[in-house]
């Protein structure tokens, strides 16, 4: 390379002059490219920084050029790159219902971008199903338990005067109300929520009131039913902690009732376990068919009842500080509860 010289024709003061403007010169061109890689790492950082916090959005994000190709999305986003045909741009706000979910979809653009967020709403879709369920649940509960109070009168009154042979006609009867005044109980006490009133329970009162529900109600089955109780003490409500015991009580006599034995067996124990009460259900009937689901409102695979009845049973238990634990092998419920 040919070194670069100055003309000798110039004088020494314009050669200092000109060789301090070179001098000067490439000292800007060394502070430019300076700051051209300090801004390419800013800009670096910034994108990296945008990338992490669109992934750590919740709901998927597309970001889309003007012909609809995609610019930007995050893996959420990916995850549901179906979903975009099912989409109209032109709106600004919809739900979209894709993959057994509802998603709520918002829309904003500018001249260049449209940006797309979907929102997983499908829970609180559910909730407020439930909840229009259980309006409409305790309205006809209340407008049934009238005509049902009557309908038991009357068969008390007849009870007394039926000639015995048919006597068990009138006693399933009795356990047919006993059953449906139970589902009006349970469907208006799950609508107004549970509010416990604590006292000094012995585990024995409670016994005696699971065998008189399970003495009421209806099954074709030879079940041998067990209860161990401990002679010790549960702070509770009487009224809701019986209730939610015999809803488990009753589960249990339905899985036995669907299984293809004859017989079957179902034991209740409740005896004390470090500083708690801890009561066991188990049954020999068919296995828990949707564990996830067993405690959700108005889903049931049985044909009687109404779904309420285990999700009251885990509403009371919650209400009383306790926890329920589900075993499959052997297939038992663990409810704990401090004393």
């Amino acid at each position: 390379m040919n070194e670069f010289k100055l003309p000798t024709s110039m004088k020494t003061e314009e050669k200092a002059t000109l060789l301090q403007q070179l001098e000067s010169l490439i000292e800007q061109t060394y502070s430019v490219e300076k700051e051209y890689v300090a801004l390419t790492a800013s800009y670096n950082q910034l994108q990296g920084l945008i990338g992490e916090i669109i992934e750590a959005l919740p709901n998927a994000l597309w970001v889309l050029n003007r012909d609809g190709s995609v610019f930007l999305q995050n893996s959420a986003a990916q995850k549901l790159g179906g979903m975009l045909e099912y989409i109209d741009p032109a709106s600004e706000e919809a739900e979209v219902p894709y993959d057994d979910r509802y998603f709520l979809i918002k829309i904003s653009r500018n001249e260049e971008k449209t940006i797309i967020s979907a929102t997983d709403i499908t829970e609180q879709k559910r909730k407020e199903r439930l909840a229009s369920m259980g309006q409409m649940a305790a309205h006809l509960a209340h407008e049934i338990r009238n005509p049902i109070g009557s309908i038991a009168l009357l068969i008390s009154s007849l009870s007394r005067r039926v000639v015995p042979k048919n006597q068990p006609i009138v006693d399933e009867i009795k356990r047919s109300l006993f059953r449906v005044e139970r589902i009006i109980k349970t469907t208006l006490l799950y609508s107004k929520g549970v509010q416990p009133h604590f006292t000094q329970i012995p585990l024995q009162q409670l016994q005696r009131e699971c065998e008189t529900a399970v003495k009421s109600y209806s099954y074709t089955k030879d079940i041998h039913f067990e209860y161990i109780f401990a002679d010790e003490k549960v702070e509770g409500d009487l009224g809701l902690l019986s209730l939610a015991l015999q809803n488990f009580l009753f589960n249990a006599i339905d899985a036995i009732e669907d299984s293809d034995m004859d017989s079957g067996k179902v034991f209740l124990r409740a005896k004390p376990h470090d500083t708690s009460i801890r009561f066991t259900i188990e049954d020999s009937g068919i296995a828990v068919p949707d564990p996830d689901r067993l405690f959700e409102a108005f889903h049931t695979t049985k044909t009687k009842g109404n779904g309420l009845g285990l999700a009251l049973a885990r509403q009371i238990i919650q209400a009383h500080h306790g926890e329920i634990e589900i075993e499959t092998d052997p297939k038992r419920f663990v409810i704990t509860l401090p004393r």
